[in-house]
């Protein structure tokens, strides 16, 4: 798929949890239609033995299953909790809505449906577990370039992101305000930062421990 504002770049898979065969050969022939990639599955214990794609996905889930059922599947599923599910019933039972909304459900689409619902709901959770990637990508790029850091240098950036000013890092360690200025020039490069605003910001997403200031 294209990529740009609320598109996929790539093809995405969808994960469908039905025990009725006619249902789960229908979503899958309808989303296949559209260019993803389908896999079925007559229960979540099926479901739990497969491998996620490493490609967006979201998971077609039906309440009701033998075994097993979608809400209790739900629940106590602790292997994979960042895939969205989109849950389908053929019962408009509200306080089972509620308690998959709350359960952090992503959708909830009543049987008989429309093909455009579910396409319209695969698509909103296709692209929500995108961005969760990215955000993934982009924290472990970042934790990747903290840990390229020297000692020293991880020294300066806790520094330099509390406000100290150059000549007050170089008293507090020791060292000249050109060895300080050149081990600021070299966190800059190695965390990829454009400015001090965007190194603070990054610094904020790893969550470091930044040390109290001494007196000056």
């Amino acid at each position: 798929m294209s990529s740009g504002p609320g598109r996929l770049e790539f093809v995405s898979t969808v994960y469908i949890v039905d025990d009725d065969e006619g249902i789960r050969c229908s979503l899958s022939h309808l989303l296949l239609s559209v260019g993803l990639n389908v896999q079925s599955f007559a229960s979540t214990a099926e479901f739990r033995a497969t491998s996620l794609a490493d490609a967006p996905c979201c998971l077609l889930l039906d309440i009701r299953l033998r075994g097993e059922s979608g809400l209790a599947f739900q629940q106590q599923v602790a292997d994979r909790p960042d895939i969205p599910i989109i849950f389908i019933t053929g019962f408009a039972d509200v306080d089972i809505c509620k308690r998959a909304m709350k359960g952090g459900a992503f959708d909830f689409l009543v049987k008989p449906f429309s093909d455009q619902d579910v396409i319209d709901a695969v698509n909103g959770a296709l692209v929500i577990d995108q961005r969760r990637r990215e955000r993934m990508q982009t924290q472990t790029a970042l934790t990747c370039a903290y840990e390229q850091l020297t000692r020293r240098e991880r020294e300066v950036l806790a520094y330099v992101v509390s406000g100290a000013l150059n000549k007050q890092i170089a008293a507090w360690l020791g060292v000249s305000v050109i060895t300080v200025k050149l081990h600021r020039a070299a966190v800059m490069k190695k965390m990829n930062a454009s400015s001090l605003a965007d190194l603070v910001r990054k610094t904020g997403a790893l969550d470091i421990q930044l040390p109290v200031m001494p007196e000056s």
